[in-house]
């Protein structure tokens, strides 16, 4: 069962369960800069069936666009303060709408919703337990974090350098995390949503890696 969340403190949001209405652990999934479109709901069902109980807060407040301009126009436009309001506000939405409140839930980000999942981690660290990054970076201290960290990039991303990349892992490994970063030949920025930079291969072998890295970090309970 899929239904739109309104918190009127901070924003709206997609919550979505598993089939059959049992819930599961929480996704917090954070779009790019696309917003909060089909895909991404798509996507989100798409985590239902392993199981989970997802959340995708809509931080482009309703807006969405096939245009990278129009997308860096959208999110230039952001309130930070809004926008951090709310994830965190989600975040703590999820974790009380999923099958164990007492449970930490793991973070989903694509882009700029992955240098969001980075910040939420190392803010509000007992509520999150593991971090999933697709082509995102963050330059911040990690060492309040609790969080296990996988990120996936293309090695042909225009928007995100080989040094940021590394910085960013560093900076994850100097606060006492662990990392799994990955780098897929011949992958370009947003390698894994539809679109023309969709890599069919990359895309695969992502989404197995996530799988595995989601199974060790939430287990859904029988």
């Amino acid at each position: 069962m899929d239904t739109p969340f309104t918190d009127n403190t901070a924003g709206q949001a997609y919550l979505i369960d598993p089939e059959g209405g049992k819930k599961g652990p929480g996704i917090l999934v954070l779009h790019s800069w696309w917003g909060l479109n089909n895909w991404t709901k798509d996507f989100c069902a798409r985590l239902t069936k392993l199981g989970y109980t997802v959340l995708a807060p809509d931080m482009l407040n309703g807006q969405t666009t096939d245009d990278p301009e129009e997308g860096e126009r959208l999110l230039a436009e952001l309130n930070p303060d809004k926008l951090s309001g709310l994830v965190l506000s989600s975040a703590q939405t999820l974790r009380a709408a999923s099958a164990n409140p007492d449970r930490p839930i793991a973070a989903l980000g694509f882009s700029m919703g992955a240098s969001m999942t980075y910040w939420l981690s190392v803010n509000l660290p007992h509520n999150v337990n593991s971090v999933i990054a697709f082509y995102g970076t963050q330059a911040i201290d990690f060492d309040a974090s609790n969080s296990k960290y996988l990120a996936h990039f293309g090695s042909e991303d225009h928007m995100i350098s080989e040094d940021e990349r590394v910085s960013t892992e560093s900076f994850i490994r100097l606060g006492g995390s662990e990392t799994e970063f990955h780098v897929y030949e011949g992958a370009g920025h947003w390698f894994f949503e539809e679109g023309e930079n969709y890599d069919e291969a990359a895309a695969k072998l992502a989404w197995a890696r996530t799988v595995n890295f989601l199974t060790e970090q939430l287990p859904v309970e029988p």
